[in-house]
């Protein structure tokens, strides 16, 4: 199609948007690839399309990314790489630094950042809306949209899923309303299965990861099955739960030629961040989670396997007064290869003091938004993905407390794409539940990770 290498998805799009601007239609379309399934090489096709078409009568084209670095730099830079391609080297002209002009049509790179002035601008040709999830509804609705109405343009949202409060979902289920009445297709979706028809590197790739992270994690089902998340609600689901349960003993202590990692959840006041707590709500036990790491020595290298044999707990104990103790459990009882500690609010002091013995095996982790979200969903593709066991029911406090704790746990789903997880105070403490999640913080970075390649798209 237009003599252009695009696959029969993106194809599908094109002639779409296409046929919606030579007929003046001004259709609004949402366009859903699964992550790195060549999204932003349609949309790069599609502007050099209509910078061709446009150059002698004309025009703007006008395309806005929720940020300007990194994210409209990558589009300026792929879109001149494009013209290249294509024989336009040495006529297209950059101009003010944000906009690229072939003859007398110009395609404009803005930034949907909420701070960004954007006012005045006017898309004559298309309107394009690059990872529509991340833009804010507000900001699309009273500074973009009016840009393609002079003209009647048509505009295009581009995007993964996340869950069903964002604006790629509003539009999507518009479109799908709009299907009903007239018949038109305004609404493409092409998951990860769709794209692998048409790439094996690609489908290697995404199998791997279906197998790092499993089917129900949070990322893999909103950046690869297009499937998304319906707000916050539970963490772990009863099978999750059932799936962590392992067969191995309780240990007491090391066994030879192992290597052992520790988690650390120090008791304290909690720590709020932008108006949220974002580590333990009314914690108040100090607890350190030993897990037994197993690589994978076959040769596909996978993630290694995570088996916790002993936790410890401590409430009502000043940190002063069990320093000596947590030296001798990490150090000469363990041989701890690595130690990831809460070092958050009063965490820090007590990671730093835990330094002078050990050294660099004790890590310090800091719990923000984006780190905790991150530690969240490791401890989901280490669950769903078969690698975490923990110790046969032992009938044992620390069991119980854990497994009650993994049931309570809730999760909420941030429009910025990230997951804060907790047990809500009025329900009990979470100590057991953040110290597992840092003793996979631990075995993650124990064991050197096999090098992943990466998809461009």
């Amino acid at each position: 199609m237009f003599n252009m290498r695009l696959r029969p998805y993106q194809a599908e799009v094109a002639k779409a948007v296409i046929e919606s601007i030579q007929r003046d239609l001004g259709l609004t379309f949402s366009v859903e690839i699964a992550r790195q399934g060549g999204k932003n090489e349609l949309s790069a096709h599609l502007e050099v399309l209509l910078l061709t078409m446009f150059m002698a009568a004309g025009g703007n084209a006008i395309k806005c990314s929720p940020t300007f670095k990194p994210q409209t730099i990558i589009s300026i830079s792929r879109l001149k790489e494009r013209l290249d391609d294509f024989g336009f080297g040495g006529i297209w002209l950059t101009e003010a630094g944000y906009m690229v002009r072939l003859g007398n049509a110009r395609q404009v790179f803005l930034s949907a950042d909420e701070s960004s002035s954007v006012v005045g601008h006017t898309a004559d040709i298309l309107l394009e809306i690059d990872e529509s999830q991340d833009v804010d509804k507000d900001k699309y609705t009273k500074e973009f949209r009016p840009m393609a109405s002079a003209s009647n343009a048509t505009t295009v949202h581009y995007g993964t899923t996340w869950d069903d409060t964002t604006l790629l979902e509003e539009v999507k289920q518009t479109n799908l309303e709009l299907e009903k009445k007239d018949g038109i297709k305004r609404h493409f979706r092409y998951d990860w299965q769709d794209v692998a028809r048409y790439n094996p590197a690609y489908k290697a790739f995404v199998e791997s990861e279906l197998e790092r992270l499993g089917e129900a994690h949070p990322l893999f089902r909103t950046q690869y099955a297009l499937l998304p998340l319906r707000g916050g609600g539970g963490f772990l689901t009863s099978q999750q739960i059932a799936q962590l349960r392992g067969d191995h003993s309780r240990f007491h202590q090391p066994q030879e030629h192992r290597i052992y990692v520790a988690g650390i959840d120090f008791a304290g006041e909690s720590e709020q961040l932008e108006d949220e707590v974002l580590t333990r709500p009314g914690r108040d036990a100090t607890v350190i989670t030993i897990a037994e790491v197993i690589p994978d020595t076959t040769e596909a290298a996978k993630e290694p396997l995570i088996r916790v044999v002993e936790q410890y707990a401590w409430v009502g104990k000043n940190h002063s007064e069990l320093y000596p103790q947590m030296v001798d459990i990490l150090k000469n009882v363990w041989h701890c290869s690595r130690i990831v500690t809460d070092a958050t609010g009063i965490g820090e002091p007590v990671t730093s003091f835990l330094r002078k013995p050990l050294g660099g095996k004790v890590v310090p982790f800091k719990f923000t938004q984006k780190t905790k979200s991150d530690a969240g969903f490791d401890l989901l593709a280490a669950i769903n993905s078969g690698r975490l066991k923990l110790y046969k029911h032992d009938g044992s406090t620390d069991y119980r407390e854990l497994i009650f704790e993994l049931e309570k746990a809730k999760s909420v789903y941030r429009p910025n794409q990230t997951l804060n997880f907790f047990v809500d105070p009025s329900d009990g403490h979470d100590d057991y539940l953040m110290s597992l999640a840092l003793v996979i913080q631990a075995a993650n970075k124990c064991v050197p990770r096999k090098a992943r390649g990466r998809l461009t798209g």
